[in-house]
């Protein structure tokens, strides 16, 4: 039977409510709760199986992996933590666990628009410092509808098409930049540059990769394309968006707001300037954590597991 480590478990059964029985009769699992540098080198001897959430794996590490290791495991869809092109030279697979949780990011970010239309962190801070004018006078913060307004949408894989699903069905209009364009049946999506649909959106939704030709693809000459009515919603990863140029941009009017559940880095400085903006929703990279979403991803990890062990490995990246 092989010998499987997960790393850093707490980063995914933080609340330990997920089931690990399948796996734990696949394999022999052993769990911790984090690991440093040192730790991972000292605990992956003897091990065939990797298991990581989000845990940076640089090359250094990889290339000190001893010859058991035959596979690293990254538990979500993004992987740019682990050094892949190192991991090719040592000869170890790498796999993800994309579409775990396309509906719950879908989700969030479509929450993000909602509150955002409705101004509804600013009604709540209003409460918090007693100002009750939005009761007794008439309402004093912007209340916008969603539907006939655009929708762009930077990148739709997943759980791009899941956003354009909801979008359509709150009767908004779709604009969407991939990489490789695409052509779209509905005649309400259309494909567009990204420079066309950052002039165009009153709402931005990213949905990319983070790689070196996404990194910083939203910065202060790109914001300066939007509308000053529009807003930016990442659900991603926080290097998407050049931060320092966001603040600047929403300081000064240049967008009207923001909601990111992803920043850069992360944790965030405690002293970010977003957290104590008014025209921004801040959430601690949630889109992934509900609980159902969790046990899916849990489950397809094993079935990675199990392919890889048959000989017929899924979802490799390298």
């Amino acid at each position: 039977m092989r010998n499987t480590i997960f790393l850093n478990v707490e980063k995914l059964d933080f609340d330990h409510k997920l089931d690990f029985s399948l796996l734990n009769r696949m394999t022999n699992v052993t769990k911790y709760d984090e690991s440093s540098n040192e730790e991972i080198l000292q605990r992956v001897q003897d091990q065939h199986i990797v298991i990581t959430k989000e845990l940076p794996i640089g090359a250094d590490i990889i290339r000190q992996l001893p010859a058991s290791v035959q596979l690293i495991c990254e538990a979500g869809t993004g992987y740019n933590n682990i050094d892949i092109a190192a991991a090719r030279e040592k000869n170890i697979a790498v796999c993800n666990v994309p579409g775990y949780s396309s509906e719950a990011v879908a989700q969030l970010a479509i929450s993000g628009i909602l509150n955002l239309c409705s101004s509804m962190k600013l009604q709540q801070v209003m409460l918090q410092r007693n100002n009750f004018d939005n009761f007794t006078k008439h309402l004093m913060v912007p209340h916008i509808e969603v539907q006939n307004k655009t929708l762009g949408i930077v990148g739709s894989g997943g759980i791009g098409r899941q956003v354009i699903k909801i979008a359509l069905a709150l009767g908004m209009k779709i604009l969407v930049h991939n990489r490789t364009p695409k052509q779209w049946d509905d005649l309400r999506i259309q494909s567009v540059n990204l420079e066309d649909l950052l002039k165009q959106s009153d709402f931005v939704t990213l949905h990319c990769p983070l790689t070196v030709d996404t990194k910083h693809l939203i910065n202060k000459e790109r914001l300066n394309l939007m509308k000053p009515s529009s807003f930016i919603i990442n659900t991603s990863r926080g290097a998407l968006i050049k931060e320092a140029d966001l603040i600047e941009a929403l300081q000064n009017g240049k967008i009207a707001g923001a909601a990111l559940d992803v920043q850069d880095p992360e944790p965030p400085d405690m002293k970010n300037p977003l957290f104590s903006m008014d025209n921004v929703i801040l959430t601690p990279h949630i889109g992934w954590k509900c609980l159902e979403s969790r046990q899916r991803l849990i489950d397809l990890l094993t079935g990675n597991i199990d392919a890889f062990i048959q000989g017929k490995a899924i979802n490799v990246i390298n």
